[in-house]
């Protein structure tokens, strides 16, 4: 069972779109999430710090990408960031940095949270994940290694409470029978699809077969654009998803599936044959 977990955040210079300060309750790391544009400037101790970084960007076709990093001094490897992108040795370009540090954190350590970050985030694919090569040979002592997993637990919370869910699964995993009855299902001509409502809006789950054509006359150009999109991603393949989807209403998803428009709470059904609408009525 989840148990409640206490957060402070310090707007060190008074306002939201300035430099914050995450903090755990009876933890020793801290978040720091700043601009790209105070990296330079910044005065802090901390952030010359050892730990490690994330570095968010928004690229041209509207997708979130991210590269995970680390560093001993932290302020002066974004600063090099900096200095490569301006040299067109870098091509993307991020506009805040979340950095992760805390007391006792080596090389070594920072290392492993790398590895890991990196590979959670690819597992969660919320995020292109930029960092092409991580240190994964890392040797480390068995408690080493249960205080930095302790440490990402953390990191996770942070991170996503400061909103950026790179490292959150579109679908949390709960018990196979939760699963089966949270399940709701639209099956009509060649469409065999699967999703589940979260917290987030629809989730279409990897393996759904979905309709080849789409109308377009009855779907609107963001539907088109977005099923283009998608299968261009290569998130559907041979007519079938490879992996969770996350859409922002059910009937986003039902006229991904179906490939024309539809009312989304009436065409998904759960195993009883009840429709969204019905369960949601209740």
């Amino acid at each position: 069972m989840a148990h409640g977990k206490s957060i402070e955040l310090f707007l060190a210079n008074g306002t939201a779109d300035s430099l914050i300060i995450a903090e755990l309750s009876n933890w020793n790391g801290k978040a720091i999430k700043i601009p790209r544009i105070e990296v330079t400037e910044c005065k802090r101790d901390d952030i010359k710090g050892a730990g490690v970084y994330f570095l968010f960007c928004k690229e041209e076709d509207d997708t979130d990408s991210v590269y995970i990093g680390e560093s001993e001094t932290v302020q002066d490897r974004l600063i090099q960031h900096l200095r490569d992108y301006n040299a067109e040795k870098e091509k993307f370009y991020w506009t805040t940095a979340v950095i992760f540090l805390g007391r006792d954190l080596n090389k070594a350590l920072i290392r492993y949270l790398e590895d890991r970050f990196v590979q959670i985030a690819r597992e969660c694919k919320r995020y292109n994940v930029l960092t092409k090569n991580t240190y994964s040979r890392t040797v480390m002592k068995e408690a080493h290694v249960a205080a930095m997993e302790e440490f990402i637990d953390n990191v996770r919370v942070l991170i996503n409470a400061l909103g950026y869910k790179v490292l959150e699964p579109t679908v949390q995993k709960t018990s196979d029978s939760a699963d089966e009855d949270e399940k709701l299902y639209l099956n009509t001509g060649a469409v065999r699809a699967v999703g589940i409502v979260t917290s987030e809006g629809f989730v279409l789950l990897a393996g759904s077969k979905i309709n080849e054509k789409a109308s377009e006359k009855s779907l609107n150009k963001g539907a088109i654009a977005l099923r283009k999109k998608h299968f261009a991603a290569g998130r559907v393949k041979d007519l079938t998803t490879t992996e969770d989807i996350l859409f922002s209403s059910s009937s986003a998803a039902a006229d991904f599936v179906t490939g024309y428009s539809v009312s989304g709470p009436a065409s998904w059904k759960n195993a009883a044959g009840q429709t969204l609408k019905e369960i949601e009525s209740k």
